[in-house]
């Protein structure tokens, strides 16, 4: 076993000073780097469409555009903030701003779709880069009462991204063309890179001299078997061979990770990070809140679109209360954690979010814009401590020299509960779906169908797509239009209804959360 060994962090003087400089505009170049690839996440499925017909993209490839690049982004997170503790995270968010910048451009003179995808997943790489560095350089740049206020802040970019990625997505596609949702990456990203290399200091682990490539194998390796069994899980089935394959594998590799990281001199992920209560269950939390938000938000796009009729831009539109929300919500949730604690507010938090899951859950099918608005801005107001508690709680109370690890492992949690999110509710939902279709079918006295035939309308409907065929007559159209929507309904009413039970509870277990110590001179064991 490799001998353990204890390091301190530097001395309040020594950090004082690395704090000097200009924190606000620190701020504004990691939230304009940020800000790239929630723009990106969000305009691709605008273009997705346009995408697939001019490149000839089957469903499947263009599920790889979306895929490939989640998958890459997940792997990586938390070795690209071990790479930034080691190296410098302005170093790498540097890095990270270039290359994200190059691969779009490279994605928008993409003349086929598998050049695409394999540019989606470099892409992701250089994403992962930029997300823990993010935060790292955050933790390094604010005093530890103000950085609740500049989390926040730079969750109300996060939102201000979100919002403006299907608006800008929907302009662009309708008036310039798909390459263009990529090429707006280059100037964003060259403003990023000036404003960083001009005001962002350096920030290093000066303790920490080595990569533990055996952890990031075993890591590596844990979470692209778990992401990959979530993301195949709804085409193959939990049950599976192959689905569960990947989940044993993923199990075996990170008990395997656990295992090393016990023994290695200096561990890619030190345990005693969750020696402090708080660290462990703020990650939890992310994951519970990504589950419910990116779930719930997956399926209002197939309700939007499949059920309402609406474009995509309109239906962008429709969700624009949520993100611009956060806009507001998001530097007030830094301040009243940085009055009460991260407690009350996160607990509250998780109970609107709960409110508002289960209004989400009695939408109906001719509900208009102020039946959804309500709920989403109650959404904002809800998931925004979350996300800044969380975030605090697991980057704020690691040991400095350890806040690249730590925001990986935020972002990571994220990214896993989201995933899950998106899985597992669409498992709920389909099933739900399959369950109540044939009565609804039965109830509007259409001619019934053989099991070959009424199992694809139960995958269309798992989607609000109704699919009649060509040349059917319009009452037909109609009726099996209505059977769909009415079925979506009953499934994504129980989606939220999980939802809201998940959100219930993230609050009973904010209640466990404590301030934490912080890590101003505390030793930190590695190994």
């Amino acid at each position: 076993m490799a001998q353990a060994k204890t390091v301190a962090t530097p001395p309040p003087s020594d950090r004082s000073a690395s704090r000097q400089g200009h924190p606000w505009l620190t701020l504004l170049a990691v939230s304009l780097g940020v800000m790239m690839v929630m723009l990106d996440g969000t305009v691709v499925a605008i273009a997705n469409p346009v995408i697939g017909a001019e490149l000839k993209a089957s469903l499947g490839d263009l599920q790889w555009v979306t895929s490939g690049y989640l998958l890459a982004l997940a792997v990586f997170l938390i070795t690209a903030g071990k790479l930034g503790d080691l190296f410098g995270h302005k170093r790498i968010f540097m890095i990270g701003i270039v290359g994200f910048a190059l691969t779009s451009l490279a994605i928008g003179l993409s003349d086929s779709i598998g050049m695409l995808i394999a540019f989606r997943v470099l892409q992701g790489l250089f994403g992962a880069l930029l997300q823990p560095a993010a935060l790292a350089l955050l933790r390094a740049a604010f005093p530890a009462e103000k950085l609740n206020m500049a989390i926040g802040v730079w969750g109300a970019t996060i939102g201000l991204s979100s919002a403006a990625g299907p608006i800008v997505g929907g302009l662009l596609v309708e008036n310039v063309n798909w390459q263009s949702v990529f090429f707006i990456n280059v100037p964003v990203g060259v403003v990023a890179l000036v404003v960083g290399l001009l005001v962002i200091k350096e920030s290093r682990a000066d303790s920490l001299s080595r990569v533990d490539w055996l952890g990031v194998v075993l890591l590596s390796g844990a979470m692209f078997c778990l992401i990959w069994a979530i993301i195949k899980a709804p085409e193959d089935g939990w049950g599976d061979t192959r689905t569960l394959a990947f989940l044993a594998g993923a199990a075996v590799l990170g008990a395997a990770f656990v295992w090393w990281q016990g023994r290695a001199a200096e561990p890619l992920v030190p345990l005693s990070l969750f020696h402090n209560l708080s660290v462990s269950i703020g990650t939890v939390l992310m994951v519970l809140m990504a589950f419910s938000m990116f779930g719930a938000m997956f399926f209002l796009t197939f309700y939007f679109q499949g059920v309402h009729g609406l474009d995509p831009l309109d239906a962008g539109i429709r969700m624009l209360p949520m993100s611009a929300g956060m806009i507001v919500a998001s530097p007030l949730a830094g301040a009243a954690i940085s009055r009460f604690g991260p407690k009350i507010p996160i607990a509250v938090g998780m109970l609107i979010t709960a409110s508002a899951m289960f209004l989400l859950s009695r939408l109906g099918l001719e509900d208009g814009y102020v039946a959804s608005a309500i709920p989403f801005v109650l959404l904002a107001f809800g998931l925004s401590p979350v996300m800044v508690g969380a975030t605090e709680i697991i980057v704020g109370n690691a040991p400095e020299e350890l806040s690249g690890v730590a925001g990986g492992m935020q972002q990571s949690a994220m990214q896993v509960g989201g995933s899950l999110g998106t899985a597992v509710l669409g498992a709920i939902v389909a099933g739900k779906v399959g369950d109540v279709l044939p009565g609804y079918w039965s109830e509007a006295k259409l001619p019934p169908l053989p099991p070959e035939q009424m199992e694809l309308v139960k995958q269309g409907a798992s989607f609000a797509e109704a699919g009649a065929p060509p040349g059917t007559p319009e009452p037909i159209v109609q009726a099996i239009t209505g059977v769909v929507n009415s079925s979506f309904l009953d499934g994504m009413h129980l989606g939220f209804q999980v939802s809201t039970g998940v959100a219930v509870l993230a609050a009973l277990l904010a209640l466990l959360v404590k301030a934490g110590r912080k890590t101003e001179g505390a030793p930190v064991h590695m190994g």
